[in-house]
């Protein structure tokens, strides 16, 4: 197995049009930021594994098969009785960009506990993935980051994205808190620009970028902005390399799972690495990195819902040759 994500899985319900009485038509969605990754990664012919719990209903048993039939290993799944599964009524503008209503009080993705994680199959793996959504309630706050740093413990790459969802934390101080605390775990972080004045106070990048590198051990910190593309920066074991991207100009349909297949078009770059837990970063490495990474969250961007818009390697190619694949 080569990358292992932990955290949510949930119904994204995502805006389908107009009913003859005029009503808005919600299409279910197969979502999750941590099972998105992990999609673009299979589909990217990666091997993959989830851990994570659903509700014992429908739509659980609709997203266990959803990521089997992605490639994903589900062993780690677990069908809890105690709530039901998690949904996400998505709320497009006119732009396509997205916000969120939870129906989350609770829902079975905050029901992972730690005696549910099997370590033996982490151990194996190469790479742990994990977000901030899971650490929002016990028991599943403790699950994650029990389980990030015992990964971390037995020589795993660790990313994280926060993926920061202000209304299922009690407060913006908690999640900062516990945000925190996947910051100090971490080998390489994905932030949003207001991901990073939340976390900072800073709305200039630099300086923000600046603040995070000298608190935390982050080998590599990747921001993405929106349209304007995204930026990374390397720590000084490896180089203290800077670079961006402007990104693609797509005609934009729905940003839900853009970051996520960013992150997963970087951690495929990663992987291709000789040596992924100590790679050479040169800025030509970073600056390909970066282009390959924005390319899959431009195309993610041109359709519908989060999982199902994630691209295929021959759809990626086409893309970066200046054939857009709508």
């Amino acid at each position: 197995m080569e990358v292992i994500a932990l955290g949510e899985l949930l119904i994204d319900f995502t805006p389908h049009g107009m009913s003859e009485q005029g009503q808005p038509l919600f299409e279910r969605n197969a979502g999750g930021a941590p099972a998105n990754v992990l999609t673009g990664l299979a589909r990217l012919g990666r091997e993959t594994a989830f851990i994570g719990a659903v509700g014992n209903d429908e739509f659980g048993r609709y997203l266990g098969e959803t990521l089997k039939e992605t490639g994903i290993n589900v062993d780690g799944l677990t069908f809890s009785d105690e709530a039901q599964t998690t949904l996400a009524f998505v709320h497009l503008d006119k732009d396509g960009d997205r916000s969120f209503t939870f129906y989350r009080k609770p829902g079975a993705d905050q029901m992972l506990r730690t005696e549910d994680v099997d370590y033996s199959k982490i151990a194996g793996a190469k790479l742990f993935h994990f977000g901030s959504v899971s650490m929002t309630h016990e028991p599943s706050r403790t699950a994650t980051l029990a389980t990030a740093a015992y990964a971390k413990s037995q020589g795993l790459i660790v990313t994280f994205d926060p993926n920061v969802r202000l209304p299922l934390w009690n407060n913006a101080e908690e999640a900062k808190v516990e945000i925190v605390k996947g910051m100090e775990i971490a080998d390489i972080v994905k932030l949003s620009e207001d991901e990073l004045e939340l976390l900072t106070g800073e709305s200039d990048l630099e300086r923000g970028v600046d603040l995070l590198m000298e608190r935390f051990n982050i080998k590599l910190l990747l921001i993405t902005c929106g349209a304007n593309g995204s930026y990374c920066r390397t720590s000084k074991q490896f180089g203290n390399v800077r670079t961006s991207h402007e990104g693609y100009k797509v005609e934009v349909v729905d940003t839900t799972g853009c970051g996520d297949a960013f992150f997963g078009g970087v951690i495929h770059c990663l992987l291709r690495e000789e040596a992924p837990a100590a790679p050479t970063w040169s800025k030509d490495k970073l600056d390909n990195m970066l282009i390959f990474a924005n390319a899959m969250g431009a195309l993610a961007a041109t359709r519908k819902g989060a999982i199902s818009s994630l691209p295929t390697p021959n759809e990626i190619e086409r893309f970066m040759s200046g054939e857009y694949v709508g």
